[in-house]
């Protein structure tokens, strides 16, 4: 959230090791979303509520009197999971450096006929017509995925709906669910509670099974209370991802300085437990992202880092009219850290854009996707760029485009990276941002 000139973020932390347990809220702010400083922790595991973890949560802002609500996951004793409530201090304090627990804690135990482990990471709350608020809490009955919507007034007592927002079979429990309104022409953020003529809905379900991202747009009712996916076969859970990567437990926030609304996640990296005890950390946060409706297919989110990851740019190297003719490799020279380190990074944000030629009436044909990877050849391409390539070519990583032609006059696009000639010997980090331009000629 952002609160009198910081941005803050709140996340999962263990303050004795790099192993799961222990859960507290780490606490970070930020001038810039780009450098942060880390603050005292901000909420402990010393309840009976959240003796076994504080888990997650979501800030939700009071627009008449500027109070913060903070709801949050606890686990107590027995491992059942519980809603509770805090709020900071002083409210006057910029950094939010101390926060206190409602006595009303635990405001909400898991309602019949959901289990005990499965009602965790309430939402910020948006408020509906009737002056209640609203707050959606991810679960499941056995494997149909749901969300559980409450009303409350005071955040303190809940009414729980008789309905639920929305569920889908087969998907398992949800968690770290959100939902946000966005626009359907237009690239300002709305505020969680905004509805009306021109505003879809995204709804967001973490799978806990998969541990994948999935959303869906949609249409909300705030009168019925219900969202319905403007496709049905791209529902949540079965549709559209947010990353095609290691990307989870994303949450979003509206930026009210900035008008827009920005998208948080969390790299569940592969190294095993024994390489994060010996780095003495785990995981990591993507940069954050804008997010907004794509206006061309009304089904797609547009993401793209914060403008303010541009101040991180050092230097600039620009090169025009590249011709990469059928397979050939054109090795593009900005000189290396040894040769001139004042002016070389060392990492390198890269935009390309590439102009293909089609040709008018090509046969369909079943081309490779992105499965046999950067060496699978088709009539065109693929291309992209080698990143973290040396000079023999015998170790990189592509990241590329490849076209499949689906009918006589269009293309299917797939943007793939392949890292079956990666090792762990060059550990960098490569942002990536390439657009085709698909010319059709007789």
């Amino acid at each position: 959230m952002y609160h009198k000139g910081w941005y803050h973020i709140f996340y999962q932390y263990n303050p004795y090791s790099a192993v799961w347990g222990n859960i507290t809220w780490g606490h970070a702010v930020s001038r810039d979303l780009i450098h942060w400083l880390i603050l005292p922790l901000a909420l402990i595991p010393d309840n009976w509520y959240d003796i076994n973890g504080v888990w997650t949560g979501s800030a939700t802002r009071h627009p008449e009197d500027g109070n913060i609500y903070m709801l949050y996951t606890g686990s107590t004793g027995n491992l059942t999971q519980v809603q509770n409530l805090a709020h900071p201090a002083d409210l006057a304090d910029p950094l939010l450096l101390r926060w206190v627990k409602s006595p009303a804690n635990p405001i909400l135990l898991p309602p019949p006929g959901i289990g005990p482990k499965d009602f965790r990471d309430p939402t910020t709350a948006w408020l509906g017509p009737d002056g209640l608020w609203r707050v959606a809490i991810g679960s499941r009955v056995e494997k149909l995925g749901l969300t559980l919507v409450y009303k409350t007034d005071d955040f303190v007592s809940y009414e729980l709906l008789d309905h639920y927002l929305h569920s889908v079979p087969g998907t398992g429990m949800w968690e770290c669910v959100d939902f946000y309104p966005v626009l359907v022409n237009g690239t300002k953020g709305l505020d969680t509670s905004a509805v009306g003529e021109g505003i879809k809905h995204v709804l967001k379900a973490s799978l806990d099974d998969t541990k994948l991202d999935h959303f869906a747009v949609g249409t909300y009712d705030p009168v019925k209370d219900l969202w319905t996916p403007d496709d049905p076969e791209s529902d949540v859970g079965i549709g559209l991802k947010y990353d095609y990567g290691r990307y989870y437990a994303s949450k979003t926030f509206y930026d009210e300085e900035k008008q827009r609304r920005i998208l948080w996640g969390w790299i569940n990296e592969t190294d095993t437990e024994f390489d994060d005890l010996k780095k003495g950390w785990a995981s990591l946060q993507t940069i954050p992202r804008t997010v907004v409706l794509d206006s061309k297919t009304g089904r797609d989110l547009l993401q793209w880092p914060v403008e303010e990851i541009e101040s991180l740019r050092l230097n600039f190297f620009c090169f025009d009219e590249v011709l990469v003719g059928p397979g050939s490799v054109v090795p593009l020279h900005i000189g290396s850290a040894t040769q001139n380190f004042a002016y070389i990074a060392l990492q390198l944000d890269i935009t390309a854009e590439f102009e293909v030629e089609l040709i008018s009436g090509k046969k369909p044909g079943e081309e490779n996707r992105c499965d046999g990877g950067a060496a699978e050849r088709s009539s065109l391409g693929p291309f992209g760029i080698l990143a973290l390539a040396d000079a023999s070519l015998s170790e990189l990583t592509p990241v590329f485009f490849r076209p499949v032609q689906t009918t006589l006059d269009t293309v299917t696009t797939y943007f793939c990276t392949d890292q079956t000639r990666f090792s762990n010997t060059h550990i960098s980090i490569v942002t990536v941002a390439l657009t085709m331009i698909l010319d059709t000629f007789d």
